[in-house]
């Protein structure tokens, strides 16, 4: 039976990408060394691949990580010296702010109940904050953050760096760079891939901070600094050996989405939410866990179901639909099903009319 991974992360891998792989093995992609003529040819059609796809202006460059965890701790390290400021409504985005307070650096918290995002509020950041994150897209809720509140904090706030986790919403989001520094995701999610790689859109400012607090004697890590990243990433190379393997597949999924053209990726993305919601709405066993459209993400979509959500997840996964349980406390009655662009109409056309038999 043929599995269609609806979960939010890993999940279902991008239709061309077992082809890639065969020809990454057939290259002996995994042998070569990083700092070969090959692999920066390989690594500079990644990273325009991927400025082409998302529109990422030449302000900003790539820097490869191995998770969106490590992208995390390092933002911290290199670019907060008075404190940070995290926007928390869920798992992850907490799970940033609890990061910061172990590496034992000053933090605010501004947080909201589950299944709710941010407005703008005048007046809520400390003058001395350094760095604002927010989470574009809550994975552990299915909230979608809209960028406009982002946009004004940047404009109430320039001297603070932003940044926007997009691990559960890239490529989806059209994001102005001009009031973002830097955003940031993960492989295993809206780019179909195995886990194991991390990618920071980071811009120019996120470099002259670290060389700021650099500047000052101060420490911003070892390997990972931004100062010397940067210097190796214009020149399309890494620090260290990264995931070789990885950062070519990555350019050769990019590609392909090119082929495709990200309008319609989104204009997609946007139709297999609309099928999922005509189920929904018309169900007796489902309901939206996220009630304000505004706040309701297209990607990793939350519902909640009347009856104990495993029953649901069981007879999905008989028929080859594998959907993810709700996260942490929300487990017991709810779902989340993921809608990337590895998942084609088809999927979710074949998802739909199972659901609408319950």
């Amino acid at each position: 039976m043929n599995k269609i991974f609806f979960t939010a992360g890993p999940s279902q891998l991008y239709p061309t990408y077992q082809s890639h792989f065969q020809q990454a093995m057939e290259e002996n992609i995994g042998s070569i060394s990083h700092r070969s003529t090959f692999y920066k040819e390989f690594h500079q059609s990644t990273v325009e691949n991927l400025k082409l796809l998302m529109g990422i202006p030449e302000t900003h460059t790539i820097l490869f990580f191995s998770s969106a965890n490590e992208i995390w701790e390092r933002l911290i390290q290199n670019c907060v010296e008075t404190g940070s400021f995290h926007f928390v409504n869920g798992a992850f985005s907490n799970r940033f702010s609890q990061i910061t307070q172990e590496l034992m650096y000053p933090c605010t918290i501004h947080e909201t109940e589950k299944g709710k995002g941010f407005t703008y509020i005048p007046d809520l950041i400390p003058a001395t904050t350094d760095l604002i994150n927010f989470t574009h897209n809550e994975s552990s809720t299915g909230v979608i953050q809209p960028l406009e509140a982002v946009y004004e904090y940047k404009r109430n706030h320039p001297e603070a760096l932003i940044t926007l986790d997009i691990v559960s919403s890239a490529p989806f989001p059209e994001l102005d760079y001009s009031l973002i520094d830097g955003a940031y995701f993960s492989v295993q999610k809206g780019m179909g891939m195995p886990a194991g790689l991390g990618v920071l859109i980071a811009g120019e400012k996120l470099k002259d901070r670290a060389e700021s607090i650099l500047n000052k004697g101060k420490s911003i890590g070892s390997y990972h600094r931004f100062t010397d990243m940067w210097t190796k990433a214009v020149n399309y190379q890494t620090m260290e050996t990264p995931n070789i393997l990885s950062i070519y597949l990555l350019g050769k999924v990019l590609g392909d989405m090119l082929k495709k053209g990200i309008g319609e990726i989104r204009r997609e993305t946007l139709l297999k939410m609309e099928i999922l919601t005509e189920v929904v709405n018309k169900s007796p066993h489902f309901s939206f866990f996220v009630k304000e459209k505004a706040f309701r993400s297209p990607t990793v979509i939350t519902i909640e179901t009347r009856d104990e959500a495993a029953l649901y997840l069981k007879a999905l996964e008989d028929e080859g639909l594998i959907v993810g349980s709700g996260y942490g406390t929300l487990k017991p009655n709810q779902v989340r099903i993921a809608n990337f662009p590895a998942h084609s109409v088809s999927d979710f056309e074949q998802l739909a009319r199972r659901l609408s038999q319950f």
